[in-house]
């Protein structure tokens, strides 16, 4: 009787990288990189989808064809201990408080063990939709989190 067959291993550079270790760049006026707010304790929302539409044929009742129409994207979520008077809040507390909208680009690099990037997304003129500051409570000792959403037009997904 044969050996089963044995699944080949993975070399060492190419095991999947540890989503714990990443970093946020926001670009002031899209351009100038913001080097104070950078360190977040969550980031999701990283998804497209491209949309279909059904299509029946003429006389074809087995099947229908589904034809992409366009992609859409989920808001990028951003989670963080409370920071007083960094520039994204201050641009933040604009968008809310002023409806004073600066779209920008933003970066989410995820970083190898050296800190070097292993991938990165580009989101183009992104600008916030929600912010939310999570529940004080005087029975519980937790570090008070903002939450920030933002809408985008697109991003590219920038393996390296």
């Amino acid at each position: 009787m044969p050996d089963p067959p044995t699944i080949p291993e993975l070399p060492n550079d190419q095991i999947p990288p540890i989503g714990s270790h990443f970093m946020v760049v926001f670009f002031i006026a899209g351009v100038v990189p913001n080097p104070l707010d950078i360190r977040f304790q969550t980031v999701s929302g990283i998804s497209s989808t491209i949309e279909t539409e059904q299509v029946t044929e003429g006389g074809e009742n087995l099947f229908t064809h589904r034809l992409p129409k366009r992609v859409t994207y989920q808001n990028l979520v951003l989670k963080r201990g409370m920071v007083s008077g960094s520039p994204l809040n201050i641009e933040f507390g604009l968008a809310m408080d002023l409806m004073k909208l600066s779209p920008s680009n933003v970066l989410v690099m995820l970083l190898n063990e050296k800190s070097n990037p292993h991938a990165s997304w580009l989101f183009k003129n992104a600008y916030p939709v929600t912010w939310t500051v999570s529940d004080l409570d005087a029975t519980k000792s937790a570090v008070v989190i903002d939450t920030m959403e933002l809408a985008y037009t697109r991003f590219q997904n920038l393996r390296l």
